[in-house]
């Protein structure tokens, strides 16, 4: 009988050690967990040279990398980075930097035996004109088209001369084109930097198995802290997979392997919003969502030099945009995700953007518009074609039916997204679909659309718009150093384009967010930067 109670207590005390054992794995999976934070990236990564961080999905990858001279806060503010300080001179062309002399670049042995070095403006003078070296061929060389030049006065103190005055200089200085990196390494490596990059940001290269995992680790010589004077980054690492559809990307995110999903996919909004764009109840005690404006504005265009009377005329331009419910379509097609236009082509998030100087929905006003054109052209059956892609078809069909309401015929050409690009540069389509995201955040870059002098294919006017008064609306801005001045005028550049119709302004565009709900500090900005430096996870044990 002893005998059978020791075999008893000793397999009552290995089954407790077992599960003690299995317990701590678990747990230690789930610290571990913590320390990564884990998302998926449907659109693979080209380079991590931020030289060609052109693409959201690189400028994600880089933005957690590099640094530059100055960064933008979530309210688009520009805010130092490595440079502490920056003065601008009377004339608004010189700019001195004065640079911070505790950022390191992150250890590499090729650096030496300390592995690492201090960042000065030698460092920047040579990121800087590896732009513009037309054998690196960086798609970033036009941020510098208004710098005279640029030099290192001493390791602190980097100048930068424009050729003529620019408001938005400093916000162009923020974008991921402009970061440092270290000469040594990345002669060494030539275009293998690509894969190989060493910068001075809240993370570092670790691991890349192309299209399949990318992993950075924590940098713990970052020069950045929080407002209690904690060193940044939270997080041990950041993993990213490439699983290549956003259905396949939601699942994961749906069953807990990755921590946050970018956007509102047609395959998966309605399984995780209602129609008025609320969270659905299946995911409310799981998932946070966060949603805001984003510099996307999204239009027709019509091409101003065609000859077809519909186009040319201003009372068809104006029906159109009169004629079609927009509120109505964002609750139909984006269950309620994105702002209805009924500003201007400036969008909504961005100084100089008005809610009052666009259109709102009038059917019987575009009805009258439409009698008139009848009237006095004595076409009876005004009509006009949409040429878009597959990605926007549902949009364009809505818009069709709601025009047909008021008696204008309105035929859809769908084409490849290339094929329409090409056409609409070279003038070929009466009527198209486009999207305008901020190159930089400034609302100069959306009005440059409507520029003269801007005119497709050597420049982003597509609609081929001239009008004497915004031109000269247009160069008195680039003058204008007073910020406040500048929006208003903007503003009154705005006001006058949607008079004269070359556009219907359907949405602007929102950046949506769903997070597990153990993630904080993912914040959300109209551009769409992906800020990890400040996220943590919660336990949820």
């Amino acid at each position: 009988m002893a005998y059978k109670h020791i075999k008893v207590l000793n397999f009552l005390i290995l089954t407790i050690i077992f599960s003690l054992i299995v317990s701590c794995n678990k747990n230690t999976k789930k610290l571990n967990d913590l320390l990564v934070f884990k998302y998926n990236e449907h659109k693979n990564i080209g380079s991590l040279d931020p030289a060609f961080s052109k693409d959201i999905a690189d400028i994600w990858a880089t933005n957690q990398l590099f640094n530059g001279l100055a960064q933008m806060d979530d309210q688009l503010n520009v805010k130092p980075c490595i440079a502490k300080s920056w003065s601008i001179s009377e004339d608004a062309l010189t700019y001195s930097f004065l640079l911070r002399n505790d950022v390191y670049f992150h250890k590499d042995a090729l650096f030496g035996k300390d592995s690492t070095r201090t960042v000065v403006a030698k460092d920047f003078e040579y990121s800087l004109n590896r732009l513009l070296d037309k054998q690196v061929a960086s798609p970033g060389s036009w941020v510098l088209e208004k710098v005279e030049g640029f030099k290192a006065l001493n390791d602190t103190l980097f100048e930068i001369k424009l050729k003529q005055p620019f408001p938005a200089f400093l916000g162009l200085l923020t974008m991921k084109y402009c970061s440092v990196v270290p000469k040594e390494i990345v002669e060494h490596y030539g275009s293998d930097f690509r894969s190989h990059p060493i910068g001075t940001g809240p993370f570092k290269f670790k691991r890349w198995e192309e299209n399949i995992k990318l992993v950075f680790r924590k940098n713990i010589n970052y020069f950045e802290t929080d407002e209690n004077g904690k060193k940044l980054p939270y997080l041990e690492a950041v993993a990213i997979t490439f699983l290549p559809d956003k259905q396949s990307e939601f699942l994961q995110f749906a069953q807990g392997n990755i921590d946050f999903v970018s956007g509102l996919d047609a395959s998966y909004k309605d399984e995780i919003l209602t129609a008025n764009g609320q969270l659905r109840n299946l995911y409310k005690n799981d998932v946070n969502m966060i949603r805001g404006p984003y510099l996307n504005t999204e239009y027709l265009a019509f091409y101003m030099d065609s000859e077809v009377p519909e186009i040319q005329s201003e009372l068809i331009r104006k029906a159109v945009n009169y004629g079609f419910d927009r509120k109505k379509m964002m609750i139909y097609l984006r269950n309620g995700v994105g702002i209805p236009a009924n500003g201007g082509f400036i969008p909504k998030g961005l100084p100089g953007y008005n809610e009052s100087i666009g259109f709102d929905y009038q059917p019987e006003k575009a009805k009258q518009l439409i009698a008139q054109f009848k009237k006095e052209t004595k076409i009876q059956n005004p009509e006009i074609a949409i040429t878009t892609t597959s990605n926007y078809l549902s949009f364009c069909e809505y818009i069709q039916r709601e025009l047909q309401k008021i008696g204008l015929i309105v035929n859809i050409d769908v084409i490849p997204a290339a094929t329409l690009k090409d056409a609409k540069a070279n003038g070929k389509l009466n009527i198209f679909r486009a999207s305008w995201v901020a190159d930089y955040p400034d609302a100069e870059n959306y009005l440059s659309l409507y520029y003269s002098k801007n005119f497709a294919p050597n420049g982003p006017n597509y609609t081929h718009f001239k009008d004497a008064q915004f031109d000269a609306w247009y160069e008195e801005a680039y003058t204008i150093t007073d910020t406040k001045k500048r929006e208003q005028l903007y503003t009154k550049m705005d006001s006058l384009v949607m008079q004269k119709t070359p556009v219907v302004v359907m949405f602007y565009d929102e950046v949506v967010r769903f997070t597990r709900k153990n993630v904080s500090g993912l914040g959300i900005n109209p551009i769409n930067l992906l800020e990890l430096k400040k996220v943590k996870k919660i336990a949820k044990f």
